[in-house]
């Protein structure tokens, strides 16, 4: 393998990876014969090197945009235990499956099967309500991408948040049907995601004191569990999804072990006033920690009615109950937390999505930079330029 070095391929380690003179390749420590491709201008793309006949020869899997180092892996080994490229797919072969029974078979087996609990709900119904409704009945190799591109423009009116999530998983089966050599290159490769809002809102010290006392208002007038609830989204920075779905299984002595989060299993660790809000909840015979009010042995699944009367007596009705969620990544930031850390406290995948709160931390950089700045003048007897 001529390639620039081998090493164990993370999504922050390919995403850190930049352009040369010419183009490299940097092969993966786990897979033998993945790599990842780097181009002069910047294009980043997985490769695999596979044995035919004598030789070898390489085969682009996809763009890193288009997927992860997880998927990349499970796609190349797919291809290396199948011994099937694109090139081995001769005239006259099999006809290429309906994407239905493609998704049923061979990328439910690889890809599905995988996923924890909660990431199979949400797969299920992006499945059964855009993707197989949209393409299901065509097969694999009439499936274009100028009917990509008005699906994915007529879902992007109504909700262009979950259109990026079903093309992000459009372009999963059709980067496993590239790699099973039933098509040439992946038709929804060049279909652009509608752009991400850029996280900006997260609470102030003095709207974190006004949402206290509402929620202690709340408290008062027999509001404590949904209050709870959100006090304990602020504390911990957890998805809405892991505290309602909590189990008393999952609370441990010092931290949440979450067994269906996310990005998978994780440990929460559990600060003295999270701890305290966990121990007055009352113990009954459900499982979980915030049963539903009609059926106990059912968690709570409504959307928190409470959070829009105390948000509105907050006055910060701008904010969503994701927004605490930032809000504890922003101040675990600017209290000194480094970012790995702050990583794995919110269960990020990698710690690319973490850099997105890394730039609050030089506000209090500055600050001290300052202070001590003042502190030096005063001891060289220098005027005072702080201004008021």
């Amino acid at each position: 393998m001529v390639g620039r070095e081998r090493m164990r391929l993370t999504d922050a380690a390919i995403d850190r990876l930049r352009p040369g003179g010419k183009e490299y390749t940097v092969w993966d420590s786990r897979v033998a014969g993945l790599g990842v491709r780097v181009r002069p201008a910047g294009g980043k793309s997985y490769v695999l090197l596979h044995d035919v006949g004598r030789g070898s020869k390489r085969v682009t899997l996809g763009p890193v945009s288009t997927m992860g180092i997880a998927e990349a892996r499970r796609d190349g080994l797919a291809r290396l235990t199948t011994r099937e490229t694109p090139g081995d797919v001769v005239p006259g072969g099999p006809a290429p499956p309906l994407l239905r029974d493609f998704v049923e078979g061979e990328w439910k087996k690889i890809h599905f099967d995988r996923y924890n609990p909660s990431t199979r709900k949400s797969v299920r119904s992006l499945l059964g309500t855009r993707i197989l409704p949209a393409f299901g009945r065509k097969p694999l190799d009439r499936v274009t991408p100028a009917r990509i591109e008005r699906w994915f423009d007529e879902f992007s009116r109504s909700a262009p948040g979950n259109a990026n999530h079903a093309l992000a998983l459009l372009r999963q089966i059709m980067n496993l049907a590239v790699a099973r050599g039933y098509i040439d290159a992946n038709p929804a490769r060049g279909v652009r995601p509608n752009p991400r809002p850029a996280i900006t809102r997260f609470l102030s010290r003095e709207e974190i004191d006004r949402l206290q006392r509402a929620l202690d208002g709340q408290d008062r007038r027999g509001g404590r569990e949904q209050a709870d609830i959100i006090r304990l989204l602020l504390l911990t920075g957890c998805r809405k999804g892991e505290i309602l779905h909590l189990r008393w299984s999952e609370v441990q002595e010092g931290a949440l072990m979450l067994a269906g989060g996310k990005t998978g299993p994780r440990a929460v660790p559990l600060n003295s006033q999270a701890r305290r809000v966990l121990d007055r909840q009352p113990r009954g015979n459900s499982p979980y920690v915030f049963p539903s009010p009609r059926d106990p042995t059912r968690p709570r699944s409504d959307d928190l009615p409470l959070w829009y009367r105390v948000r509105r007596e907050a006055e910060i009705e701008n904010v969503r109950l994701h927004d605490l969620r930032h809000t504890f990544a922003s101040q675990a930031v600017m209290n000194g937390i480094p970012v790995p850390v702050v990583s794995r406290m919110l269960g990020h995948s990698n710690v690319g999505m973490t850099m997105r709160y890394a730039h609050l931390g030089d506000r209090e950089i500055e600050a001290a930079a300052e202070r001590v700045g003042e502190a030096i003048a005063e001891l060289m007897g220098l005027p005072s330029i702080r201004t008021v």
